[in-house]
């Protein structure tokens, strides 16, 4: 399928005048834009492209048609900078909804005249503003209810997609599936969303993402059906992130590049890349890499579209997706797959931050969560809390990145203080100064969706139970699903800790079945099948490792595309720090061996079985399997 071509340097070229970017009150406005047009008294509102579909409705609606009369299938409202964000810039922050309406009536008005030869498409465009989330300049709250405004008005006014598009960090393209969500929620109306990122010249989003991490984040969304990249470069710097993405989706994938990089020529930004040359770059996109949607961006015309259309337009691509194809009329868009059909389509599988994609799977080691983090398990971190010494938590997260951890466990439950607070204020520093994912170890369901809102990438929520019945499971699964999220789930029920192999095993089973109707894919389910301590000298725990390990491999055998992680800690609670150090290493040697992938430990305290004496080893290895050939008669 083929996009249209530049709005913005197309409006350029046409000779408009100050009354075009003026709003007229006797213009038939609609009551919101009518009175900003009496309190702006004949203001000038230059460069407000969007507020032509206001002004100048033929305009706008002549910009479509002129892609439309060259083949395209989908043309993009205009409606970049319909956002509360953008529009204030322009002094009508209130009329985000009127500007998309009436940007999607535009564009449905056109694509409806275009229908006759073959079904033509409109898709809600939203940009990213001009303030970046995850640097403090906005709030998620102020994003998600502008973001959900304009969706809304574009749903209203009858688009068939919406389009997130140039979006420049990943918090920010969240917040936007969110609030698109939320919108069709709201207007009792759904329709497929494609995502579209920006990839700078250096390699990264604007923020310093990886294509990985934001691959990775957005497959977490089901009604997410394609995902790609427009702007910022041509095809020629784009072509080793299409190859990734080739490589790597599970979604199809949209390209829309800019007519090469630009050169300024008189002040003005000239686009040179010929139609000749991008459709060259198009035609190695969709036949080696599998781009089933493309198009243009900044200086592209309605010529490059008119070659693109004739040179790839309707041809079969090569896209590997296994969860659908944009080739029919977006209605008929359906998710309703297994969750083991979603873990073997998924090629990356594990989790993110705002920078860089980790997989769960680690080829020398097993995934290692530091554990320092934690108000629970560390004196000096519950300490620097009490203190607020928010910048000494940020250096313990990176020294505990420095030293080998994958994700980084963050609690910050401490009796007499708001969780709540404390856990965004620190995970909104956490987000944008440490590299790796994190996982947030909270129990109450209003901290995890806080906490949610302030991470890029996909986290890991720890954890999910059926301590209280499942009350909380779903309403943490549900924010997993909303936000995009793996979850721990402990072995814990009505009863409490089960205790034995066969009980951890049972309540497994029984939670993975609640997993797989929130629609959560089994690679992104961490059973931890918890101990107890072995410190303790009670004769009821001396078996607590043996029971342990034994429901590790059960959990694998059973469900072999789940995750298992341990805090691994607890087995030695109670003894001396150096005898805590030997049994920890020991425990978690045989916990991988059974099939553990994953474990919450402080890495630097982890003593491989080579670098122990012998002897040593072995009497911790018989505690762990409760060998008793010492034991007097």
């Amino acid at each position: 399928m083929v996009w249209d071509g530049a709005s913005g340097t197309q409006f350029q070229r046409m000779a408009l005048t100050d009354a075009d970017f003026t709003l007229d009150p006797i213009h038939g406005l609609p009551p919101m834009a009518k009175a900003a047009a009496e309190r702006l008294n004949g203001k000038v509102l230059e460069g407000c492209n969007d507020i032509l579909c206001l002004t100048r409705p033929d305009v706008v609606e002549a910009l479509h048609d002129s892609y439309l009369e060259v083949g395209s299938d989908i043309v993009e409202t205009n409606s970049f900078g319909s956002t509360s964000i953008v529009l204030a810039e322009y002094e009508v922050p209130e009329l985000v909804y009127e500007v998309s309406f009436a940007a999607a009536q535009c564009a449905r008005r056109a694509a409806d005249r275009w229908s006759t030869t073959k079904p033509r498409f409109v898709g809600g465009g939203i940009g990213p503003g001009t303030k970046l989330i995850s640097l403090g300049q906005t709030t998620w709250q102020e994003l998600e209810q502008t973001y959900c405004d304009s969706a809304r008005g574009l749903l209203d006014g009858g688009v068939d997609v919406l389009l997130l598009e140039t979006l420049q960090d990943l918090l920010m393209v969240k917040a936007g599936i969110v609030a698109c969500n939320r919108a069709m929620d709201e207007a009792g109306r759904r329709v497929p969303i494609i995502v579209q990122v920006t990839m700078e010249q250096n390699g990264t989003m604007l923020v310093g993402s990886e294509i990985g991490a934001a691959l990775n984040m957005v497959e977490c969304f089901p009604g997410v059906v394609a995902f790609g990249m427009n702007c910022a470069t041509g095809p020629v710097e784009m072509a080793t992130h299409v190859k990734f993405l080739g490589e790597n989706s599970t979604r199809p994938i949209s390209v829309q590049p800019n007519a090469g990089l630009p050169t300024m020529e008189g002040g003005q930004a000239v686009y040179k890349l010929t139609p000749e040359e991008l459709v060259r770059h198009h035609e190695s996109f969709v036949s080696e890499h599998g781009v089933a949607l493309v198009g243009g961006c900044c200086g592209t015309t309605p010529e490059h579209i008119r070659q693109l259309v004739e040179a790839v337009g309707g041809r079969p691509h090569a896209s590997k997706a296994h969860w659908t194809s944009c080739r029919s009329a977006f209605s008929g868009f359906d998710y309703d797959v297994t969750t083991e059909e979603q873990s073997a389509a998924h090629r990356l599988v594990g989790c993110s931050s705002l920078y860089q994609f980790v997989p769960y799977s680690q080829d020398a080691s097993f995934l290692i969560v530091g554990e320092r983090t934690n108000a629970n398990g560390s004196r000096k971190f519950k300490d620097l809390l009490a203190a607020e010494s928010w910048d000494a938590m940020v250096e313990l997260a990176r020294d505990l990145e420095g030293e080998g951890s994958h994700v980084i466990d963050v609690c910050t439950a401490y009796v007499g203080r708001d969780e709540e607070r404390d856990m965004t204020t620190l995970l909104k520093l956490l987000n944008k100064q440490v590299t790796v994912p994190v996982m947030i170890d909270s129990t109450e369901p209003n901290v995890v969706e806080a906490s949610l809102q302030c991470l890029a990438g996909k986290p890991i929520v720890n954890s999910i139970h059926f301590e209280d019945g499942g009350e909380r499971l779903h309403k943490v699964l549900g924010y997993a699903r909303k936000y995009g999220a793996a979850v721990v789930a402990l072995t814990i029920d009505e009863e409490g800790m089960a205790k034995s192999k066969d009980r951890k095993v049972e309540v497994a089973e029984r939670i993975i079945n609640e997993t797989r109707k929130a629609g959560l894919p089994d690679h992104d389910v961490f059973f931890d099948c918890l101990t107890f301590t072995l410190g303790s000298g009670d004769e009821e725990f001396r078996t607590a490792a043996i029971e342990t390990i034994g429901a590790i491999r059960g959990v694998k055998q059973r469900f072999p595309l789940v995750n298992t992680i341990l805090g691994v800690s607890n087995i030695s609670f109670g003894l001396n720090p150096a005898a805590r150090i030997v049994l920890n290493s020991a425990f978690l040697h045989y916990a991988v061996e059974a099939g553990l992938t994953s474990a919450i430990v402080h890495a630097s305290k982890i003593i491989p079985e080579n670098k122990v004496d012998p002897e040593v080893w072995q009497i911790t290895s018989d505690l762990v399997f409760d060998r008793r050939q010492y034991a007097s008669a």
